[in-house]
């Protein structure tokens, strides 16, 4: 058996921690069984914020006659959208392999590695242990029990963004950002998309008022199948048939390609992490301090497998965490998730942090709330935004911002300067009293904030 100062499982986040570790002259394991740069580079936000654009340059061209411009669409080359993708990622993920293995305290293990023992790993039938080890393996998509979907040729996103040929019908089980992406970036490009959800709106997670617009603006785009559940699934000839309960009718919808967006599963299992000590939750996510040290001393987890946020950002601020606390043991700092943001990147966008007003609600925490409709600002006007608003949410004693909500265009970039002063504890004095560039589509955060 092999010895290292350091073994890290992952070679996503993970890396932050294994590259301080070799900095510091200690012999380390990197233990990854996929191509370098985890998930978030392969097979999630990198290439589907890439392919995405494509979607929403198409969206662009679709639209340009309302603002008396007459374009056209040729044709859609999709071998060259997902080339042009692809390409580029791969060699970054190869420069990334190759270089921790041009690292001399490195050792990249490639393949599948499992847990034997309480601080001890088998990967390709070879055993490597170590004092310290920081689980960074990520989750993967997660597959529900469904009547005949065994025998059916179904997709997960981490296939979903590698189709060799572009579907005619794409059925999404799922109301998730994942469904909301896949079904923005499917359909502009041209295929029908037919939505399945057990529920009557999509994005639960979010703020009431923003998951109902957002479900409005989706049923003039797609077909829409809520309170739905698929019954039965079957294979025919170059198709798949699904057999669709809503409210209480059976009906068939026949599509060339099944998506199952029905969110993520740790990969607890798969590590095998019962034969330590480590603990996890009734989801198989594993258990950590504030510090991120699990119930074995010496074993870290950060990111994904964690399931605190299932976000490449976090992740990052997990592993910056991670990677202190190991070498400064006496200075440890907990992590702090204040102001976690993040973003859908459908169409409209959407983009949150802090607070929903149902939670609010929940706690009993005094607020005052108010939105802002983008077409109600000269830029928000002057782009065709009629569904874009912003939502906020402040402490009615305090008048500490306690979230905002953004839906429309640029959610994304707008979203950050509340997540800034939110992050500072900052009073709403600092949107409010800041000066904005007019006439800029910023401008509707700060009159949400105004109309409190």
């Amino acid at each position: 058996m092999k010895s290292f100062d350091v073994i890290v499982i992952g070679s996503g986040s993970g890396l932050e921690v294994s590259s301080e570790a070799a900095e510091r002259g200690l012999s380390v394991a990197v233990v990854e069984k996929g191509p370098f740069g985890g998930t978030c580079l392969n097979r999630g936000c990198i290439p589907s914020k890439a392919l995405i654009h494509c979607a929403n340059v198409m969206e662009t061209t679709r639209r340009a006659g309302q603002f008396g411009i007459k374009a056209s669409i040729e044709a859609v080359d999709w071998q060259f959208i997902i080339r042009r993708v692809y390409d580029e990622i791969d060699r970054e993920a190869l420069a990334i392999e190759e270089g921790n293995r041009e690292v001399p305290n490195i050792t990249v293990f490639k393949g599948h590695g499992r847990f034997v023992g309480m601080k001890s790993l088998e990967v390709n039938e070879e055993r490597i242990s170590a004092e310290t080890i920081v689980i960074a393996a990520g989750s993967r998509p997660s597959v529900p029990e469904m009547p005949g979907l065994p025998d059916v040729p179904y997709i997960t996103s981490d296939e979903a963004l590698r189709l060799p040929e572009q579907p005619r019908r794409l059925a999404i089980l799922g109301g998730g950002y994942i469904a909301a992406e896949l079904a923005h970036f499917f359909g502009s490009l041209g295929t029908e998309v037919t939505i399945i959800h057990r529920r009557p709106l999509l994005l639960r997670g979010e703020d009431e008022q923003v998951s109902r617009r957002f479900t409005q603006v989706y049923e003039r785009r797609f077909n829409m199948l809520l309170n739905a559940q698929i019954s039965q699934a079957r294979r025919q000839p170059g198709q798949i048939a699904l057999e669709v309960m809503i409210n209480g009718d059976m009906r068939t919808v026949v599509v060339d390609a099944l998506l199952l967006a029905t969110g993520r599963i740790p990969n607890t299992d798969l590590l095998e992490v019962a034969n330590t000590e480590v603990e996890v939750d009734q989801r198989g996510f594993i258990k950590t301090d504030e510090y991120l040290e699990t119930s074995v001393p010496g074993i870290w987890a950060l990111g994904d497998i964690v399931g605190k946020y299932l976000l490449k950002h976090s992740a990052n601020l997990e592993a910056a965490h991670v990677a202190h606390n190991i070498f400064h043991p006496n200075q440890e700092m907990a992590v702090d998730y204040h102001a976690m943001p993040h973003a859908i990147f459908a169409s409209p966008q959407i983009a949150s942090v802090g607070l929903t007003e149902q939670a609010a609600r929940e706690q009993n925490i005094p607020y005052s709330t108010a939105t802002y409709e983008y077409q109600d600002t000269a830029y928000g006007s002057s782009i065709e935004d009629r569904d874009g608003f912003v939502k906020v949410l402040a402490n009615s004693e305090t008048r500490e911002i306690l979230g905002c909500h953004v839906l429309g265009s640029e959610a994304s970039m707008l979203i950050q300067e509340v997540a800034n002063a939110m992050r500072m504890r900052l009073t709403t004095d600092a949107i409010t009293q800041s000066i904005y560039v007019h006439p800029a589509l910023p401008e509707v955060v700060q009159r949400a904030f105004a109309a409190l």
